[in-house]
């Protein structure tokens, strides 16, 4: 069985969740503790990841991070939520880049500090600057899916899984699903989707544990 290391609150962790989770691939989440600073550790730097990140993804012996690659291993070992053509399948990695950067990158970091900061350790000044990237990145999301139910092609692939991956929490970073109504659509869409759950369903841990 696949073991996924990750916790409820990591938007990356969740990209790899729910694509294991919607390939149908037998797979089980592994808690860390990031918050209690599990990631920092030496046994967690030398045995499970030495960037200090989840997710972690081990198939029997075989480990792999970073989210972007182990949604192309659950691809390649299910042929499922890609594309058929060639040019289809470079249009979703190219998506899967974009969010990385543009999307993810900044949702990611902007959430943390609006929210998992101290209210009196939140840097105001880079908020405010991470908030107006985003909504760029929202916009060029929301534009291209104006006529689309997916990102890429007539059905749910990898692209989709990424760019999603921290549009569903509830905690406020700067994104009002009801002012990008093209994105709020495809959301709608992607939840409807058989298998789909929401990360604090899907992954152990939410702030709810902390509180």
């Amino acid at each position: 069985m696949i073991k996924l290391y990750c916790f409820g609150e990591s938007g990356n962790a969740y990209k790899a969740a729910l694509s294991l989770e919607l390939s149908g691939l037998e797979w089980a989440p592994i808690k860390v503790d990031f918050f209690g600073g599990e990631t920092r550790t030496a046994d967690y730097l030398n045995t499970i990841n030495p960037m200090g990140e989840v997710p972690v993804m081990f198939d029997g012996d075989y480990r792999l991070t970073q989210s972007g690659a182990i949604q192309d291993y659950v691809v390649q070992q299910t042929g499922r939520l890609t594309a058929a053509t060639p040019k289809d399948r470079r249009e979703i990695l190219r998506w899967i880049l974009w969010d990385n950067h543009k999307l993810s990158g900044q949702a990611g970091m902007c959430r943390f500090l609006m929210n998992f900061l101290p209210a009196d350790k939140r840097p105001t000044e880079v908020i405010t600057f991470t908030q107006a990237r985003l909504k760029a990145a929202y916009r060029v999301l929301n534009t291209h899916l104006d006529g689309r139910d997916f990102i890429v092609g007539d059905g749910v692939s990898i692209a989709d899984l990424a760019c999603c991956g921290y549009l569903y929490y509830p905690e406020p970073f700067g994104f009002d699903r009801a002012e990008w109504p093209h994105i709020d659509r495809w959301l709608g869409t992607l939840a409807a989707v058989p298998g789909w759950k929401h990360p604090y369903d899907l992954m152990p841990g939410s702030p709810a544990d902390r509180a």
